[in-house]
């Protein structure tokens, strides 16, 4: 039997698991995202544990869940912000999942600034307000609204910067780590998920993530 990151990482194409999940081709896009793109060459597949145990990582949903979702996001990618909603609420319906959240700035500079307040922001214990406040505004992001949306969600905005900028070495860390596993797990934008044993390299509706996490489990159980 193979070893289990080589069936986390070795799991079906999209086009594989949405034939498996009954999703009319027609209903649904088999093309990676329309949104980011990733140009460089990936630098290698990850291990599992690095990809759903990094301690750096964001984490939201119910810490212990029995099946996990890995998230790869932008915060100026308009599908990454119109699937949060919908996402949220599947996983706050289901309340075993642990939906693990990794920054992958790459539309721009001003990502990277989200980015990297985002994080800073857990220095004071506010990260999930921080990613809250970034992914859920319609507009794009520039620096001083990065800050105005931060200070709405309950931030100090100061207190951020500090720690932004004395925390840079772990900060730029976590970024680089979210980078390389998605390149090496061959993601071409934003967002892109893992679900359990499953890659999906782009966007599904409520009722197919549903149906991945409920796929996820009856692998888990036959395992």
């Amino acid at each position: 039997m193979r070893n289990l990151t080589d069936r986390i990482f070795s799991s079906p194409s999209r086009r594989e698991l949405l034939a498996g999940l009954g999703v009319a081709a027609a209903g649904v896009s088999l093309m990676l995202p329309r949104g980011a793109r990733a140009d460089e060459t990936p630098s290698g597949e990850p291990d599992a544990a690095s990809v759903l145990r990094d301690p750096d990582s964001g984490v939201v949903g119910n810490p212990q869940g029995d099946i996990a979702i890995v998230e790869w996001f932008d915060y100026n990618c308009p599908y990454c912000r119109r699937l949060q909603p919908e996402l949220s609420q599947v996983v706050y319906d289901d309340g075993k999942v642990r939906w693990i959240l990794k920054e992958w700035p790459i539309l721009g500079p001003v990502s990277v600034v989200a980015s990297r307040m985002a994080i800073a922001c857990k220095y004071q214990d506010k990260y999930v307000q921080a990613h809250d406040a970034l992914i859920g505004t319609n507009s794009k992001l520039t620096e001083p609204r990065i800050d105005e949306l931060l200070a709405a969600g309950g931030i100090d905005v100061d207190r951020a910067r500090r720690d932004r900028d004395a925390n840079a070495a772990a900060i730029d860390g976590l970024l680089s780590r979210n980078d390389a596993q998605a390149r090496g797990l061959n993601f071409n934008g934003t967002p892109s998920f893992i679900v359990g044993k499953f890659r999906v390299p782009g966007v599904l509706t409520m009722a197919q993530f549903e149906q991945v996490i409920s796929d996820a489990r009856k692998v888990k159980a036959a395992q």
